[in-house]
């Protein structure tokens, strides 16, 4: 068995490296999981080709390879390679590192200059790069977790091409695993299912699987390790989620679409992700109730009432029981008849709102407490709804110098069907009676 914490140096005061540093690829070819840019079609692989490189984003979770990556490029194309993180650099240590580019550049040599956590810069540090940039002094590779059309000046971003790295799906971290196997002389003492489980475990990184690996690796067990077993030894990762930034507001619109889309299945999905990653059950109450008005309406007006039980059953029982609560409510908003003709009417009448103004309400609809305002016509020629046949008189709400709109149109789905039996019905009153 190969010494997990080898160095390829003979300084044995070396501090020793961990298996994920020395399984970092020597190639880009040897990069798990990327090849939509690093294959020959790509933009990465297109790059080395031509052995031109633009200045690079690079965004995506941890562990998909950013900086190996980025490292390898330069590599591949021959430039000097130069890292900094924005986390412990500053404006001093940005200088620092142009001075060195520029005189890289008098000696015929370009830089590529890797800037791991570039959201981390604020707006001025940011800026700075902007000139080397445009002079060629650096070609930048920023590398970001965060959507970079949010925490990137967009002055930078017109000046490099954001690459999407993905997080490692099962075959990749497969791979990685196998390397390691290959590394060390020595299968993972794992049974097939509790292999699967440290997969899982590693949510898509692959410097998380290695790590885990070595754990394994490390404490040498007997016989196999099985799923129970696995989990009770190895601390579970918290899954990648923070309720602050994007994938917050990418979670709870992928539970949005799933119930207005009436995929229940999925919608249960996302609403456990969302919990699992320590989300507010209220703030999912509160955009359940906004589906129930905004996707179902009228189609189902007991909707509304279910998502708004929901939140009283959780606020009564708490977690986890109260989960139950939330489950049920988006369970109900997903299975619903969907309609938004009230959402759409709404925004209609709030339309015709501001573009009318002030005109004032048609007078015989006006109450009339003062002489005053009986002898100016107000309340005269009223019907009242209750006194006329059918208990509607067909009368015209509308202000005058307004023709009258429809803005409401239910859909035959759900209760609106029924909905639209009756404004149909009043609709005809309404033609015969001013005939």
């Amino acid at each position: 068995m190969a010494d997990l914490f080898q160095t390829p140096s003979d300084n044995t005061n070396e501090a020793p490296r961990p298996l994920a540093d020395r399984l970092r690829p020597a190639a880009l070819s040897d990069v798990v999981g990327q090849a939509h840019l690093i294959g020959p079609e790509g933009p990465i692989g297109r790059m080395v080709a031509s052995g031109h490189l633009s200045s690079i984003i690079f965004w995506g979770p941890p562990g998909t390879g950013k900086t190996t990556t980025a490292r390898l490029l330069a590599d591949a194309v021959g430039l000097a390679f130069e890292q900094i993180s924005a986390v412990f650099s500053g404006v001093a240590d940005l200088k620092k590192v142009f001075e060195a580019a520029r005189l890289r550049r008098t000696q015929g040599r370009s830089t590529l200059l890797f800037v791991d956590e570039i959201h981390r810069f604020n707006r001025a540090q940011q800026d700075s790069f902007l000139p080397v940039m445009e002079d060629g002094t650096v070609i930048l590779v920023g590398a970001t977790t965060e959507n970079p059309s949010f925490e990137l000046n967009a002055a930078l971003l017109s000046r490099a091409q954001v690459l999407v790295l993905n997080r490692l799906d099962d075959e990749a971290l497969e791979e990685l695993l196998s390397r390691a196997e290959a590394f060390v002389g020595e299968k993972l003492a794992l049974t097939d299912d509790a292999r699967v489980a440290l997969r899982a475990m590693a949510d898509g990184d692959g410097r998380f699987v290695l790590n885990l690996a070595e754990e394994i690796l490390a404490l040498a067990p007997a016989e196999p390790l099985n799923t129970q077993k696995l989990t009770k030894l190895m601390q579970r990762r918290a899954p990648i989620y923070d309720k602050s930034r994007e994938g917050h507001y990418n979670l709870i619109s992928a539970l949005h679409k799933s119930v207005r889309g009436s995929d229940v299945d999925a919608a249960l999905y996302w609403l456990a992700r969302m919990l699992d990653g320590g989300e507010d059950p209220l703030f999912i109450l509160r955009r359940v109730v906004r589906m129930a008005i905004e996707d179902i309406g009228l189609a189902d007006p007991q909707a509304l009432v279910q998502a708004l039980a929901a939140k009283d059953t959780y606020d009564f029982l708490g977690s986890p029981e109260g989960e139950l609560a939330l489950a049920q409510a988006v369970l109900y908003v997903a299975s619903a008849p969907k309609s938004n003709a009230q959402y759409t009417a709404f925004k209609g009448a709030m339309k015709a709102a501001k573009e009318t103004g002030s005109v004032a309400p048609p007078a015989h609809i006006l109450n009339a407490p003062t002489k005053l305002m009986k002898e100016l016509g107000y309340g005269a020629g009223y019907e009242y709804d209750h006194d006329a046949p059918d208990g509607f008189s067909g009368q015209d709400y509308f202000p005058d110098e307004m023709a009258r709109q429809r803005f409401y149109q239910p859909v035959e789905r759900g209760f609106e069907r029924d909905i639209a039996k009756r404004l149909a019905y009043w609709q005809k009153l309404r033609e015969e009676r001013r005939s």
